[in-house]
């Protein structure tokens, strides 16, 4: 389990200031496969990442990520897409934490239907072939994805034909250890204290490839993503050193 790092190599990424409120996002939304989707980064960059959102779909954190990934790092600049699988009808953020029975009844609703992760990890394939019909510089893709969106990370990357090269999972949700089994390519899981640590440990553990596993105990889950306090200094350091970290591993690995 790697530890908190905080030396972190300043040629690797420039990240502008964290904007806490009114982000306004440098990209633009396309549709492409027939799915809307933001787009950020350089138009003939050769690098891909599919982001795949947390399960309350555009969130100004979360497009903020997007565009933190793809020119942040001046010597590795990436094309990346967020398609809303969700077609419009994402999750509403009020229903977390599921503290009574109707969010809790609302949520796993959810999660057996429009957010069935099977359900999106089928259609990833065919997806970027779409974007890559429409962006034919790309010659290498990574995956990131955010809670519900680390699910699909885990059951894309352990195929044996995934078409990405690197992937990771932030804060991700129903971690399951056997699936790291089959998982081949460089994986980063930036855990929060909300999931269970004895998972996390596991989930490391059964990774054959190369791997950066790490818990930032002091933050929930959702801290990378639309749950986010940036108004909260903490947080705001910490969802920063997330972005890097995931750019760094990038770097590494694409």
């Amino acid at each position: 389990m790697a530890q908190a790092m905080h030396g972190h190599s300043a040629a690797c990424c420039n990240i502008p200031p964290i904007i806490s409120k009114g982000y306004e996002p440098k990209g633009r939304y396309e549709t492409i496969g027939g799915l809307k989707t933001y787009v950020t980064g350089p138009a003939n960059a050769s690098k891909a990442i599919l982001y795949i959102y947390d399960i309350f779909g555009y969130f100004p954190q979360s497009l903020q990520g997007a565009d933190i990934l793809s020119t942040s790092d001046k010597d590795n600049q990436y094309l990346v897409f967020m398609p809303d699988w969700f077609e419009g009808k994402p999750a509403d953020i009020s229903w977390y934490p599921p503290d009574n029975e109707e969010k809790g009844k609302a949520l796993g609703n959810f999660f057996q239907t429009t957010g069935a992760p099977p359900k999106t990890a089928a259609k990833v394939p065919a997806t970027l072939k779409e974007i890559e019909a429409k962006y034919d510089s790309i010659k290498t893709w990574a995956v990131v994805g955010f809670c519900w969106g680390g699910k699909i990370v885990s059951l894309t990357v352990s195929k044996s034909d995934t078409p990405f090269k690197a992937g990771a999972e932030c804060h991700p949700a129903m971690v399951d250890p056997s699936e790291a089994l089959n998982i081949q390519i460089p994986l980063c899981m930036l855990a929060s204290k909300d999931e269970p640590a004895e998972d996390v440990k596991k989930f490391e553990a059964n990774l054959k490839g190369e791997k950066h596993v790490e818990i930032f105990g002091d933050q929930i889950h959702g801290w990378m993503a639309a749950r986010s306090d940036l108004d909260d200094a903490r947080v705001k350091n910490e969802y920063e050193r997330g972005y890097k970290t995931l750019l760094e591993f990038y770097a590494k690995y694409l």
